[in-house]
């Protein structure tokens, strides 16, 4: 192919840009991750590759077609694809379509793709797939690095519980041993040795969660919801948590109905509870703590609330706790990570957490789950 005829192509390029994005969208369209996606979304930078094309074109002279050819996509296509929701293979795929688009409408206009333009058309769109396949697999792999830390920070901080639990177990038992009796003796070096493995464990947990304190919000969480009785297993978690009520003189009451349903991922629903029950006790010293429950309309939707007489919280660190329940961005403040572990599985859920608090008289956390027949539940 001739110089002249290089720069046809380029022209051809230019003139038709808009008919061969609007071809190029029809096609992509058809691809699973594409089909929700608004038109600049979908564009992103697919109307400066074709520009970028059309000045490599342009360009050829006696340059050798590595001088000539300009630098490949942005490599933020790829982790805007992953975002997208696409595949590996529709990245490839929306870029391959795209070259077969400039194939057609130069087939139609009467201009033969040969030659160093074939040359430069390729390794353009070639070192775009590159690049866009190396940023999207990074990506990919720094989601997964963060997914992975998430999940330690917050097993680690749920493990913080019933280790506590264990510790205080582990002091009422050893007042109760002596030593003066061989059985009795056995018995303390035991309790010891369980003391020092409790207390190596608190310690590596506590470093965990120290190390992953302000972990941003990632991808949805998977849930496994099921039918099942609320009142059974708020009543397993008062009874692991009882050590911690009685050091901390706190009553804890179970007003669930015990009739009441939910459907949920029962695994992150203890966990919830779990946080919000430990938090109670933690600041309501010599005090009740309430856990209720209530059904909320036809379709089996449910509000559940940890309700105590505590300490209360400051209105500053309340407004705080507010704006991050409210919040659905990951610009959100701070108020502890077993908060931000309620939020995210309340709102994996797809229901709302929400607190009222004075001081001096007390808190309610509350949050809502949806019922089986809510779409999308």
């Amino acid at each position: 192919m001739s110089i002249s005829s290089v720069h046809r192509l380029a022209q051809l390029v230019r003139v038709h840009r808009e008919e061969m994005l609007a071809r190029w969208r029809n096609e992509v369209r058809k691809l699973p991750a594409a089909r929700k996606l608004d038109t600049p979304t979908l564009n992103d930078h697919i109307p400066g590759l074709l520009d970028e094309l059309a000045d490599a074109l342009a360009a050829v002279s006696d340059e050798t077609i590595p001088e000539a050819h300009a630098a490949g996509s942005p490599p933020a296509h790829g982790a805007q694809r992953l975002r997208d929701g696409f595949d590996i293979e529709e990245v490839v795929a929306e870029y391959n379509i795209l070259r077969g688009v400039i194939y057609s409408v130069a087939e139609e206009n009467g201009v033969a793709i040969t030659g160093r333009a074939f040359h430069i058309m390729n390794r353009l769109l070639d070192g775009a797939i590159g690049l866009a396949v190396q940023a999207y697999a990074t990506q990919r792999s720094l989601d997964a690095k963060r997914r992975r830390d998430e999940h330690l920070a917050f097993v680690a901080h749920d493990l913080r519980t019933p280790l506590n639990a264990i510790s205080l177990a582990v002091r009422v038992l050893e007042r109760g041993s002596s030593a003066g009796d061989t059985a009795l003796g056995d018995q303390a070096r035991m309790l010891k040795t369980l003391r020092r493995n409790v207390d190596a464990l608190q310690r590596l947990v506590a470093s965990v969660v120290e190390e992953n304190a302000n972990l941003p919000e990632t991808t949805p969480l998977d849930l496994e919801r099921r039918h099942f009785d609320l009142w059974p297993l708020v009543e397993a978690l008062i009874d692991d948590l009882h050590p911690v009520a009685v050091t901390n003189s706190t009553e804890v009451i179970n007003a669930v109905p015990d009739d009441l349903v939910v459907y949920a991922d029962a695994s992150l629903l203890r966990r919830v509870i779990q946080n919000l029950l430990a938090n109670a006790i933690k600041f309501t010293p010599r005090g009740h703590v309430v856990v209720g429950a209530r059904a909320v309309d036809a379709a089996g939707a449910v509000e559940c609330w940890v309700k105590d007489d505590g300490l209360g919280i400051a209105p500053d660190h309340l407004e705080r706790i507010i704006a991050m329940f409210e919040h659905q961005d990951h610009e959100q403040p701070t108020a502890g990570l077993g908060l931000t572990i309620v939020k995210r599985f309340v709102q994996a859920h797809g229901g709302k957490a929400a607190v009222e608090s004075r001081m001096g008289v007390g808190s309610t956390f509350r949050f809502t789950l949806p019922g089986s027949n809510v779409p999308n539940a």
